[in-house]
């Protein structure tokens, strides 16, 4: 079975962004702007809106407006937005616009405002209501709509995409649409990174619920500004550090015109973006100037086919011998679950190791007796499998004196005898004399303790295999 979720993603080695001017962070800011997209019965909804305003414990009005939330909202588009907008224009900070496209049929001012100061305006759905029932034909002629209104409204189709409250259908449906630079409804990381999906890659930039001032009315959020601003410059100095170290990022906030648009929060927004001034290297782009540069500089590449994407008889076909002579350890793993975190030689030697520890103490005896004496008959005979071929060659077994290869017989003999099974070491790790070192050594060990570390070294082994042919 394919696990869909990738818990890998970039892994401990994350690509170099090379952000333009060798900047450390890409500090990108989004305003959504939802209000007059909200659920309201005027906009033919059934019920009022009561997500992300300031009133705690707000439910949902059925077939009522709700007046108290309904102004809270506007408060948004009649002062907050301007507040915004005059902070990002006289600091010269672009700005993407997660627009919803019914709100922007009621913002012509607005609109007119945010082009004028050379944002970018992606979209922000249709309306700005819930998705997670919706139906994907519902939700796909939504989208549509939003692309029309939107096009209709700003003069040109949206080139990024962000529905906030999506589906587990909304990134599928939006690549399936096509012709958007990104999509940004993730939080899986702080880098961009390409998505396929039947056939078609889409970049995903992800986007951000911590650094969002949506947290000033949650639960365990920010009480006023002062949280905000600490937070923001605690994120943005780990970042600006990681990225002097060699590892330049990328920091979303979050920021909504009836929230942040306040004045006491604002004040810590505000100081936020004074203090960033303070720093070198530092790039704030739009979204859509992020996503032109990714797929310059990291451009997509069709990747070789990976563990988690092949077919059973070709995994097993490919991985059956990982470990030695045992293909029933690679079919039991893809029986089992394989994701994306599987692909790297960490990741398919945790799948794989998983099921030898699993099974029962005559089967990885069965897989201890597998393995070929160490300069054995076998190899004489050049009968061994080419991985104990070239494992045992880069140790020298393959050419030792005939004082050697009646010294390796005779310990052969011996450990085989007490143990039952063949002396197992990771030859790669080792040399002649510390392979002879270690069977003198080993000898002497109980079987329980000698059963255990023969296991240990399989599970070296194929890890050392994997190595050679997995990232």
């Amino acid at each position: 079975m394919r696990y869909p979720r990738d818990m890998h993603g970039y892994g401990p080695n994350p690509p170099h962004a090379h952000w333009p001017g060798g900047a450390y962070v890409a500090v990108q800011f989004v305003l959504n702007y939802e209000e007059g997209g909200e659920n309201n019965i005027l906009h033919g909804d059934e019920q009022s809106e009561a997500f992300l305003a300031d009133v705690v414990g707000a439910i949902p009005w059925a077939g009522q407006r709700h007046w108290n939330i309904e102004s809270m909202y506007e408060y948004g588009a009649r002062a907050g937005f301007w507040r915004l907008h005059k902070l990002f224009v006289e600091n010269d900070i672009p700005v993407t616009i997660y627009g919803v496209a019914t709100a922007l049929m009621r913002a012509p001012a607005q609109v007119e405002a945010m082009q004028a100061a050379g944002w970018e305006i992606a979209s922000h759905g249709l309306k700005w209501v819930e998705h997670r029932d919706m139906p994907a034909d519902v939700e796909r002629e939504q989208i549509r709509e939003a692309i029309r209104l939107h096009t209709l409204v700003t003069g040109s189709r949206p080139l990024g995409w962000y529905t906030g409250r999506s589906s587990i259908n909304t990134v599928d449906l939006v690549c399936e649409e096509g012709g958007f630079a990104y999509v940004s409804d993730t939080y899986d990381d702080d880098l961009p990174y390409w998505r396929v999906h039947r056939g078609r890659p889409q970049l995903v930039i992800p986007y951000t619920l911590s650094a969002n001032d949506m947290r000033f009315v949650t639960a365990s959020g920010f009480d006023n500004g002062e949280e905000y601003f600490q937070f923001l410059k605690d994120s943005f100095d780990c970042l600006y550090a990681e990225g002097e170290a060699g590892a330049p990022k990328m920091m979303s906030i979050g920021l909504h015109c009836r929230l942040v648009g306040q004045p006491g929060r604002f004040q810590g927004l505000k100081k936020f973006v004074d203090y960033i001034k303070g720093f070198e290297r530092v790039w704030t782009p739009t979204r859509l100037e992020i996503a032109r540069h990714w797929a310059e500089h990291h451009p997509y590449e069709v990747p070789e086919l990976t563990p988690s994407q092949m077919e059973r008889e070709v995994f097993v076909a490919r991985f059956g011998s990982i470990f030695e002579h045992s293909p029933w350890i690679a079919e039991r793993a893809f029986d089992g679950e394989l994701g994306p975190a599987n692909d790297t030689a960490v990741g398919l030697h945790f799948a794989l190791k998983i099921q030898f520890r699993a099974a029962s103490e005559d089967e990885r005896l069965g897989v201890l007796k597998a393995h070929p004496d160490l300069a054995g008959k076998l190899a004489a005979a050049r009968r061994l499998t080419a991985a104990s071929t070239e494992e045992q060659a880069s140790a020298g077994l393959d050419a030792l004196t005939d004082e050697e290869r009646e010294t390796f017989t005779r310990l052969n003999a011996a450990y085989t005898e007490k143990f039952g099974f063949p002396l197992i070491i990771a030859v790669k790790d080792n040399t002649k004399a510390s392979i002879l070192a270690a069977f003198r050594q080993r000898l002497d060990n109980s079987r329980e303790e000698e059963f255990a570390t023969a296991c240990a070294q399989v599970e070296r082994i194929a890890r050392l295999r994997l190595e050679a042919i997995l990232p």
